[in-house]
This record gives C-alpha cells, sequence and structure tokens, in this order.
C-alpha cells in the first residue's frame, strides 16, 4: 500500500506469493513448528534454532537489526525449580544464591527505519511471540508440543508483513518487528524489550500483536476474516474497519483476550496496544496436536495479508488514541 492510498483510506492488494516460496506464511509455520524445534520452550536448545531462523529471514528481507546482537536482544533468565516443575523469571542469580541458574531465551527484533522527515522519529510495535512450551507429558504418544496456530501462525504473518514493508515503498514511520520469547512463562521476552527497547517508548505510538491466526473462527466471519482484542478500548478497530480491512471486534470478551498477550504490557505503558486472532477456541491448544496439519493454509495467507495491510495503515496513517476510559491501568476488567 502507498502512502497516498493509506491516506484514502483504500488498502492496495497484498502480493501473491508461490506455497512453495520460504517467504510463504505456510513455510514459516512448516518450519517453527517442525519436531526439530523441540516445542520452543524458551530459554531450550528448540528456542534458539528457531531464533536463529527467524533472524536469517529478517536478514533475508533486509530488516535492519535492532537487537544487542544484531538481530538478537538477549534476555537473561533465572531458571529455578519449583512445585508444579521449571520457571523461570527476569534477571540474574545473585552471587550467594543456591537456587537458579542462569539461562539466555532470546529477542529477535529488525526495523524497517521511516522515509517521512517527521514521522520517521515515531515507530510502531508489530510482534508475535516465538516460544510456546516445548516437549511435555505425551498425549496420544506425542510429547512434543509444536504451537503451530499458538503462535507460529502469528510469526509468520509478522514476517510476512515484514517482508512486504520492507519490499517498499518505504512506510513513513518507522516499524519495529518484534519477535520475543517468553510469553508462554508471562510476556516475559516483551517485558525485558519494554526495558530495553529498540526504539523510545516514548515515541513508540503504537503496537499491534499477532496470535493464533492458523485456522478460521465462525465468530468472525469465516475464512479470511479476524478479530482485534480491546475493539473499543481505542481508535484502532474502526480505523481498520474503515480502511476495509476484514477486522472485527472480539466475539468473546468474556475470555479477557485483551489481557492475555502480549500487548497488555505495552498497554499498561500507555501505548494503544491490541492483538490481532481468529482463535476459534479449539481443542488442540496447549496441546501436542496443535500441528501443522490442523492449520488451514488458505485462511492463514488471507489472515496474513490482512495483517500485512494493518501494518502498512498504521505505518502510514494516524496513530491510534485510547477512547476515554480505554486505557487499562492494571491487569484487572
Amino acid at each position: 500500500m502507498t502512502a497516498l492510498a493509506a491516506c484514502s483510506g483504500t488498502p492496495s492488494p497484498a502480493p501473491v506469493r508461490p506455497s512453495a516460496a520460504p517467504d510463504h506464511p505456510s513455510a514459516i509455520i512448516s518450519a517453527l513448528a517442525d519436531d526439530s524445534m523441540q516445542g520452543r520452550r524458551t530459554a531450550t536448545p528448540g528456542a534458539l534454532r528457531a531464533a536463529r531462523y527467524l533472524a536469517e529471514r529478517m536478514q533475508a528481507y533486509g530488516l535492519e537489526p535492532a537487537g544487542d546482537s544484531a538481530y538478537f536482544q538477549r534476555v537473561p533468565f533465572v531458571v529455578s525449580a519449583g512445585p508444579e516443575g521449571e520457571r523461570l523469571r527476569l534477571g540474574r542469580p545473585a552471587p550467594d544464591s543456591l537456587g537458579g541458574v542462569m539461562a539466555l531465551g532470546i529477542n529477535v527484533i529488525g526495523l524497517v527505519r521511516g522515509s517521512d522527515p517527521a514521522l520517521s522519529k515515531e515507530a510502531i510495535v508489530v510482534g508475535a511471540h516465538y516460544d510456546h512450551l516445548g516437549i511435555g507429558r505425551p498425549v496420544n504418544g506425542d510429547s512434543v508440543y509444536n504451537g503451530a496456530d499458538d503462535d507460529a501462525s502469528g510469526v509468520a504473518a509478522v514476517l510476512t508483513a515484514a517482508h512486504d514493508l520492507a519490499a517498499g515503498p518505504k512506510p513513513r514511520r518507522t516499524v519495529i518487528f518484534l519477535l520475543p520469547t517468553g510469553e508462554e512463562q508471562g510476556v516475559l521476552g516483551t517485558q525485558y524489550y519494554l526495558e530495553h527497547a529498540a526504539w523510545p517508548l516514548e515515541r513508540t505510538v503504537a503496537d499491534l500483536e499477532v496470535e493464533m491466526i492458523g485456522r478460521p473462527d465462525s465468530l468472525a466471519g469465516g475464512p479470511g476474516r479476524l478479530w482485534l482484542t480491546g475493539y473499543e478500548r481505542s481508535t484502532l478497530g474502526g480505523q481498520l474497519s474503515s480502511a476495509g480491512l476484514a477486522v472485527v471486534a472480539d466475539p468473546r470478551p468474556d475470555q479477557s483476550f485483551f489481557l492475555r498477550s502480549d500487548n497488555i504490557v505495552f498497554a499498561l505503558r500507555g501505548i494503544p496496544a491490541h492483538t490481532l486472532s481468529s482463535y476459534n477456541m479449539h481443542r488442540d491448544y496447549h496441546q501436542p496436536s496443535d500441528e501443522v496439519g490442523a492449520v488451514d493454509a488458505q485462511h492463514l495467507e488471507r489472515a496474513a495479508a490482512v495483517v500485512s495491510r494493518a501494518v502498512r495503515l498504521l505505518a502510514d496513517g494516524d496513530p491510534p488514541r485510547w477512547h476515554p476510559g480505554g486505557q487499562p491501568t492494571s491487569l484487572g476488567p
């Protein structure tokens, strides 16, 4: 979408990708949710393999590295044993500590720098967590929790948007593509990013997360359609709808999805932040059965195109604003 199209509210069509291309959303999910990634649990060898793959994709697309080590932002974790198994928290073990060992889960960050002399000083963050649950209790003989929908699908859409934006034309604002770790452990990777941001938070005007778009949701209107968490909280939902994007309000507000993804930590900092999804409450959530074979490839491609157009709209158009009372001040309703 050109800057003119974004301002006029008429999104341009998304580019057509051969289904076998390495930048096709289905190819990205297949790589991330392969058994070789061992379920991408934070601070494990499988997660590191996934991070390397994601950095390679960003480099191939021509994104500018925005971590502390090229595309990597090293996140220090303390791993300790608890009654319910291994636990992670941000930080480093105290020198005299008898409990906990040091580990690094890694955030992967790249950016496309804005072209507008004024707006390029502002940034939007577009994110999806790449971690999942790793190897766990076997179910029907399968112990790898691959997380194809949760959230390899969201990562695939974010990388699609990164590819499209980097291909041009240049966005007016700077766009940070953040693929954090540690979401399943309490949005730890994103919390760390906020303390070590690649762009000043006071000049970060929006955050858009993508979570679980691998299958269509009939309550959102079926294939190719997404819903936005916290739709009523800011102007973003109306902006996307006015531009003709297939995005509706979250049809299950009782599930409090607005509070349950990486967007919430941005929102608590005052930055308008929402999540796009098409999670239909399927029974494979957090199960080994969340496999590539259950992904609806046609829906995924259409949904990824919606995400790509939404990113262009945020990069070139008006920044979203909280509605009165819409900004959260706690993790409560």
